[in-house]
């Protein structure tokens, strides 16, 4: 027998496609719109919130027989804040420059609604590990579209991946940029971000009928 049921699995992969926070769901488009105009801030926050929501839902887990319903919220509240100072200060310890970047974003983690919606409607309701097995898939069903819209934003806008030159030289013109290439301002706009996201939901619907809605 595997490590992980086939219901357990549910847990990490239904997130990542089928059930995904972002495309499917439509949570968290605030952090899709604001940070991923760089491939770097994508994947630190999205390692950011894996760590947050994996913690998080584990420590409501552990706290759901004792915490009083009508305080449950300020509660949860209380741990995403408590996970959030932890990230933050970490970032200002090793990654000053990309900390000062996300400041505020990574504050924002608070208010994600992802968080706040799989610690009510899961963690609260489960064990230790369906709630650990729960956040790390919803959080990597949030990160993956991060990294996919931070990918294209930053490869078609400024011509780099993680800050590496990759189409060439737009100064010397060499490279793409030798052909006539030119990069595309507008996709460092927030707006490009909910672009990018809804030519995912499209691609996610064409090849999942299922996920189409009926009117």
């Amino acid at each position: 027998m595997g490590l992980l049921s086939k219901k357990d699995s549910k847990l990490i992969l239904d997130p990542l496609a089928d059930n995904n926070p972002i495309t499917i769901q439509v949570l968290g488009i605030c952090s899709a719109l604001a940070i991923t105009a760089e491939l770097e801030a994508s994947i630190v926050m999205s390692i950011s919130v894996l760590f947050v929501m994996g913690v998080g839902n584990v420590v409501i887990s552990l706290m759901r027989n004792v915490i009083p319903s009508k305080i449950r919220i300020i509660a949860q509240l209380i741990v995403v804040a408590t996970l959030v100072i932890i990230v933050d200060l970490v970032l200002k310890a090793f990654a000053y420059e990309l900390s000062k970047t996300l400041s505020v974003f990574v504050g924002l983690i608070i208010t994600n609604c992802i968080i706040m919606g799989r610690f009510e409607a899961f963690a609260l309701g489960n064990g230790i590990w369906r709630s650990f097995l729960d956040g790390i898939g919803n959080a990597l069903g949030y990160g993956v579209i991060l990294v996919i819209v931070g990918f294209f934003r930053e490869l078609l806008g400024s011509g780099t991946l993680l800050g590496i030159p990759v189409l060439g030289d737009p100064i010397e013109k060499t490279g793409l940029y030798a052909i006539g290439y030119e990069n595309n301002g507008f996709m460092l706009l927030s707006p490009m971000a909910l672009i990018v996201v809804g030519i995912i939901i499209w691609v996610q619907r064409t090849k999942n009928k299922a996920l189409v809605e009926d009117h």
